[in-house]
C-alpha cells in the first residue's frame, strides 16, 4: 500500500491567529500518524508561482491522509485559522513503481 501525502503551500497574513491553527492541528496530526517531511524550509522557486511556506506531510496511506483532513479535529483547526492565511492543499497518493536507473 502506498503512502498518502499532503502537499501544502501557505502565505500567512495574520501570524497571531495562525498560531491558533498550529496549536489546534496537532490533535488531528497525532491521531492520524502524520509525519512532517518538509516544514517551511529554505526553497528556491525555479518556475511557476510560490507561497512563502511549503509543507509535505506523510501518512500511512491515501485514505488516512483524506480522513485526517476531513476529521472533526482538523476541521476545528481550519476554523481556528480563519482568514489568517491563504492555503493550498493537495492530498496525493504516493508512488511505489519503477524508478529511473543509471544506464
Amino acid at each position: 500500500m502506498t503512502k498518502g501525502y499532503w502537499i501544502v503551500r501557505v502565505d500567512i497574513n495574520d501570524p497571531e491567529t495562525y498560531k491558533k491553527y498550529v496549536a489546534a492541528n496537532a490533535a488531528a496530526f497525532r491521531k492520524y500518524g502524520a509525519r512532517f517531511l518538509v516544514r517551511a524550509g529554505k526553497f528556491e522557486l525555479l518556475s511557476g508561482t510560490a507561497r512563502a511556506r511549503n509543507v509535505v506531510i506523510e501518512f500511512k496511506d491515501f485514505d488516512t491522509a483524506l480522513a485526517c483532513y476531513r476529521s472533526p479535529e482538523y476541521q476545528h483547526a481550519i476554523a481556528e485559522r480563519g482568514q489568517s492565511a491563504e492555503v493550498d492543499v493537495v492530498i496525493i497518493e504516493g508512488y511505489d513503481g519503477p524508478q529511473p536507473t543509471d544506464g
